[in-house]
């Protein structure tokens, strides 16, 4: 249940502290908590359509298109994530970054937690 009406913010908000805190054990997407690996990876979908949201990337001088993300703030309603490149077992961290209004996003779906390292 929400406490303050906006869901999707109390959760990333959730995730964000277990990401920082890695020993804090806080139910939140799936009710399981981070288990010592430092991210919950997590897809967006589009308040209009319900499509997977996807956002374009540059690393190591390639460019593509993600639909893998890492919360790294949150503002009241606006969140701010990190694109996340999809691996074999694993995903690489970006330095790209954008930040949404959560009104735009309909649902989040959490991924299997990861240890995450820039390359």
């Amino acid at each position: 249940m929400c406490n303050n009406g906006n869901c999707l913010a109390e959760l990333l908000e959730k995730i964000l502290i277990i990401q920082q805190n890695e020993n804090q054990i806080i139910d939140g997407c799936s009710n399981v908590s981070l288990l010592n690996n430092n991210t919950r990876p997590i897809t967006l979908y589009c308040c209009c359509t319900n499509d997977l949201w996807t956002m374009p990337y540059n690393y190591d001088g390639n460019n593509g298109v993600t639909s893998v993300f890492r919360i790294e703030s949150i503002n009241d309603n606006c969140a701010t994530f990190r694109m996340l490149i999809p691996g074999n077992d694993s995903y690489l961290l970006t330095d790209n970054f954008f930040t949404i209004n959560l009104n735009y996003v309909s649902c989040i779906k959490c991924l299997s937690n990861q240890i995450i390292q820039k390359k």
